[in-house]
């Protein structure tokens, strides 16, 4: 494993928000978003997520507050402050109940978008709230308004499995220029996302708590082998208690999602 670096500071992260690309070097951490996308699709896509030691992002119960500690906190709104949009989960919004805005940062917040095939979320959610501009994504056959309280409401295919296909997600933020993609969460969102080869880096912050038992943070197929797994570099950050590992990923996709997945989210 590299050597844990210190957060970038501040002062850089000012100064990375006055001049993105011309800043971009200063911090390998946050450099590599902000360098110009190299997909196809047009789009810089970075899971993030916060676990236990064990690997859970929550209890059993759903409860997620905190996981990660303040610095994590902290890293997370500064993500949001450097991309255009940030991509949440139905199931996401239903536990947490979550702003998705840089309140804890400089910079803007990005456009925040909720993914929800069914439409089974209540309009009483501080997402759908005046302020920062915000999507809903539904699927194509599911009918209904076209805006949800500040919400608009977009159509997206479903895959063969009968979620949203993450190259059409990707596609519609896209052609709205939203090309700085953040998946924050949850477990479920960020897996399929990872299973479709949608992602080009992972930052998963690990927290000094053992849970036991809880929701996981990943779920994908599981291989026959260990050596069937992908494995992966990763660089670590200090970040208070907590240990950042920043992955680079560039769109690699586990050999078993090939397989389970095929034909779908490609």
């Amino acid at each position: 494993m590299a050597a844990a670096h210190d957060a970038v500071s501040d002062e850089v992260w000012r100064r990375l928000l006055g001049r993105r690309e011309a800043d971009a070097v200063i911090s390998p951490l946050y450099g590599p978003l902000l360098a110009p996308p190299r997909a196809t699709d047009g789009c810089f896509v970075l899971g993030r997520i916060a676990q236990s030691l064990d690997g859970r992002i929550a209890t059993a119960s759903g409860a997620s507050f905190w996981i990660g500690g303040p610095g994590d906190v902290l890293h997370t709104h500064r993500l949001r402050a450097l991309c255009d949009a940030v991509v949440v989960g139905a199931g996401t919004v239903a536990a947490d109940d979550p702003q998705l805005t840089t309140r804890l940062c400089a910079g803007p917040s990005p456009v925040r978008v909720v993914l929800d095939p069914d439409r089974r979320l209540d309009p009483n959610r501080r997402v759908f709230a005046e302020g920062a501009a915000a999507l809903l994504v539904c699927a194509e056959d599911r009918a209904g308004p076209q805006r949800v309280g500040c919400a608009e409401v977009v159509a997206v295919p479903r895959g063969p499995d009968g979620w949203l296909m993450a190259a059409a997600i990707l596609e519609m933020l896209a052609a709205r220029g939203l090309r700085r993609v953040l998946i924050e969460g949850g477990g479920v969102t960020l897996s399929r996302f990872l299973a479709a080869g949608a992602l080009d880096r992972l930052h998963v912050t690990v927290a000094p708590l053992l849970l036991g038992a809880g929701i996981p943070a990943f779920t994908l197929p599981c291989p026959a082998r260990p050596e069937d797994g992908l494995r992966l570099g990763w660089t670590a950050y200090a970040l208070g208690e907590d240990v950042l590992f920043d992955i680079a990923l560039d769109r690699a996709r586990p050999p078993a999602c090939a397989v389970a997945c095929s034909g779908s989210d490609r």
